[in-house]
């Protein structure tokens, strides 16, 4: 039987024990802020290694500026899929719009792997092609960007871990790939600028290991958003923690299923509860209600309970 929503549902985490008053659309609405941030600062970074590279005749840093660029256009759906996730459930959606925070990684993860590529290839013809050595000022200019770039990362992932949320530990992962290419275009520029002409294209062989890092990333990033849009169960420590909470319950004599799964940054969970047969059907429906207003204040991100009552063996 499906119960009717407890709307002062909010206590404390189940998996911390912690008190927790968030909402999953509350902290949609934060890491939506967050991947504004980001966005805005990104925009910056992207400009200034891109002209700096142009000028700096340093491709691998003009690689840089590409991928930060293509950081925008992620963070951008980052904050449109979490913008989305924060909407409240309706007539079409009756669990909420949660999907579009993983779809939104997806997305970001599977345009990483698509940048990577294309870098590589250019990586390769500038290998190739004979072209003026990297310009001394550009190494400042990386580390300002690696030091920035690396906070970011710290600060968004740690949000990120604290909400749960696919799409903001990928936009706080992006920060990092960043980092890595500003650390690899460094190295490059360096050998080159010391090695002298003989080893001019090393900032190229620079970019071509850059985009293996951003692929990988990318592969990385794809796989947590993958698994939640197939429903993948979350883990292990969750399900025991409700299992605990809904045996609990006084009438309840066995808990003989529980299944969990995240949608956007809510739980939705399913129980079949043993009760004494011998009861009625509405003292019952009581327990249900109990098993449901217990799990649901133990953990305020536990959207919904779909309490299934049957007689125990």
């Amino acid at each position: 039987m499906r119960l009717p929503e407890n709307p002062h549902a909010s206590a404390t985490n189940l998996q911390t024990g912690r008190p927790e008053n968030r909402t999953g659309s509350s902290m949609s609405r934060t890491g939506a802020r967050v991947a504004l941030l980001g966005l805005v600062i990104n925009v910056a970074l992207a400009s200034v290694k891109i002209v700096a590279g142009v000028v700096g005749h340093a491709y691998v840093l003009i690689a840089d500026g590409i991928e930060s660029a293509l950081d925008v256009g992620g963070s951008i759906v980052i904050w449109g899929g979490l913008t989305v996730a924060a909407r409240p459930p309706d007539r079409t959606h009756p669990y909420g719009h949660g999907k579009a925070e993983p779809i939104a990684a997806l997305v970001v993860a599977l345009c990483v792997l698509v940048a990577a590529i294309g870098l590589a290839v250019e990586s390769v013809r500038e290998i190739l092609t004979p072209h003026h050595g990297p310009a001394p000022f550009t190494l400042g200019i990386l580390v300002v960007v690696i030091v920035i770039k690396e906070i970011l990362f710290r600060y968004v992932n740690r949000i990120g871990e604290d909400l749960e949320s696919t799409a903001v530990q990928t936009d706080a992962w992006h920060h990092r790939s960043d980092a890595l290419t500003s650390a690899a275009a460094f190295i490059g520029i360096s050998v080159a600028l010391v090695g002298g002409e003989p080893w001019q294209s090393a900032d190229d062989w620079a970019a071509l290991f850059a985009c293996a890092v951003i692929a990988a990333n990318g592969i990385r990033l794809a796989r947590p958003a993958f698994y939640e849009i197939m429903d993948t169960a979350p883990g292990g420590k969750i399900v025991r923690s409700i299992r605990a909470v809904a045996s609990s319950v006084p009438g309840v004599v066995e808990v003989e299923k529980c299944h969990a799964r995240k949608m956007g940054l809510d739980y939705y969970v399913d129980l079949h509860v043993g009760v004494d047969g011998n009861i009625s059907v509405h003292q019952g429906h009581e327990i249900a209600h109990r098993v449901k207003s217990a799990i649901q204040q133990s953990n305020s991100r536990v959207a919904d309970v779909l309490v299934h009552i049957e007689p125990a063996r």
